[in-house]
């Protein structure tokens, strides 16, 4: 997996995370934006736990004026018992939607004169004796980082570092392979002015293996029926148009996809030009608009599927034992509320729910739509989410004679980004080369700019 910087915003809480380069893997970067039903007019959210004929319905309608206005009618199986019913918290399905949402993710490109001292760094590594690590320590002094503590931590190596500035501890990171976006500098200072150290930690993929791990760790109504299906027609015939509906369903075996309307998973992985990073809801209602169109509006669109117990990375904090519970799953084992007693150190990543979960987005018209919705559960267990990527190229200064095939591959991607973005959106290919941000121009090290003037 190629590796990036992470440097994300979430509830208020700026976390810096910083990942070895490496620039042929895959890599992890930061959520900027989601996709979640709040983009949609007339939009509903149904959450359906399913296990064998044990069925449980929340139900959120995006109803909008007076609340004496408001009933809803929907079609059940069986005579519900008192007990049978509940009124479920909107918050809960808020979090599920928030967690479940596509996503836009960004990359920033590393230096590309530093990649290629990453490379012939790492081509000698492996020969260096044991007195590396002392002559790191002794480097990291140099530029006022102090290595504090290094752990072995499960598949983790660890490093405690402590700094005298922030220009050190940027210098140093960056020697030692760790992408560091623009801008970090005044972050890493305010930390450094309240006293605060860096726990810095990379995966140790030979003990990962060992370990045999594939992963980095960390209204409402209950019956039984054997037909696993949602009624939607009686919706739509006070319906003044097309309705979105969002449909998620969690169960123990997989995947849950439509029987008698196709399952279509939504594009995912693109990348897209940067500045679509502040067009992201209207990228993603004109794309989805475009798809549903393609199918005629007769499709049912997958937009994530994923095991409940992790994420990579998480796009918002799962559920909890409790939450899930509140949603309805009965199969999870104590009370719910995964949280250690105060008396115990947190665990640090949240505790396996075997839940696995299912978003579904559908546009429906009486027309289009003219049977309720029939669902089948799958063994099917594989990951999912739709995803849409933002790529930095370098801006700072390209020295090197690496930069000149960088900067040539990155114009073949941003043409191929424009290119994308026209065809998911039907958005002008011409408007949107215009937007695209020109690249810097490579100044070969130690050469002044004028002697490139008369060739000499």
């Amino acid at each position: 997996m190629r590796r990036s910087h992470v440097f994300a915003v979430f509830a208020g809480a700026v976390v810096l995370v910083l990942a070895l380069a490496a620039p042929s893997d895959a890599f992890c970067g930061f959520y900027v934006a989601k996709a979640d039903a709040a983009l949609f007019n007339r939009a509903s959210k149904v959450v359906l736990v399913r296990d064998g004929r044990r069925t449980v319905i929340t139900m959120a309608n995006d109803f909008r004026g007076d609340p004496e206005e408001f009933a809803v009618v929907v079609p059940v199986p069986v005579v519900l018992e008192r007990d049978q019913i509940h009124v479920g918290e909107r918050a809960v399905i808020e979090h599920l939607d928030a967690y479940t949402a596509p996503r836009l993710v960004e990359y920033f490109d590393a230096d590309p004169c530093l990649v290629l001292q990453e490379r012939m760094r790492k081509s000698v590594a492996a020969e260096l004796p044991a007195s590396a690590g002392r002559a790191r320590d002794e480097a990291a002094r140099s530029l006022g980082v102090t290595i504090e503590a290094r752990y072995a931590v499960g598949e983790y190596d660890v490093l405690i570092l402590s700094a005298e500035d922030s220009s050190g501890l940027e210098t140093w990171l960056r020697r030692n392979g760790y992408r560091v976006p623009a801008g970090a500098s005044r972050v890493l200072a305010s930390y450094l002015k309240q006293g605060m150290r860096f726990f810095v930690a990379k995966v140790n993929l030979k003990e990962q293996a060992r370990l045999g791990y594939t992963y980095l760790r960390p209204l409402q109504m209950a019956f039984e029926t054997h037909k696993f299906m949602l009624p939607i027609r009686l919706g739509t015939v006070n319906a003044d148009g097309p309705q979105e509906l969002f449909v998620f369903a969690l169960t123990r075996t997989g995947r849950v996809e439509t029987t008698n309307y196709r399952t279509v998973k939504l594009p995912s992985g693109v990348e897209l030009p940067p500045f679509v990073k502040d067009d992201f809801a209207d990228f993603y209602r004109d794309m989805f608009a475009r798809r549903a169109e393609e199918e005629r509006m007769r499709a049912v669109f997958l937009e994530y599927a994923w095991d409940m117990s992790w994420c990579d990375p998480c796009a918002a904090d799962p559920l909890s034992g409790r939450e899930l519970r509140q949603l309805g799953v009965f199969w999870l084992d104590g009370d719910g509320d995964e949280r250690p007693p105060a008396r115990r150190r947190p665990a640090p990543q949240p505790q396996p729910q075997n839940v696995f979960v299912t978003r579904l987005h559908l546009r429906y018209t009486a027309d289009a739509f003219p049977e309720d919705l029939h669902f089948q559960e799958t063994g099917d267990r594989t990951n999912f989410q739709g995803r849409y990527v933002l790529r930095h190229p370098w801006r700072g200064e390209a020295t090197c004679a690496e930069a000149e095939r960088y900067l040539r591959s990155v114009a073949e991607r941003q043409e191929r980004e424009a290119q994308t973005l026209a065809n998911l959106t039907g958005w002008d290919l011409e408007a949107i080369r215009a937007r695209l941000d020109p690249l810097p121009e490579v100044r070969p090290a130690g050469v002044p700019w004028w002697k490139k003037i008369w060739g000499r």
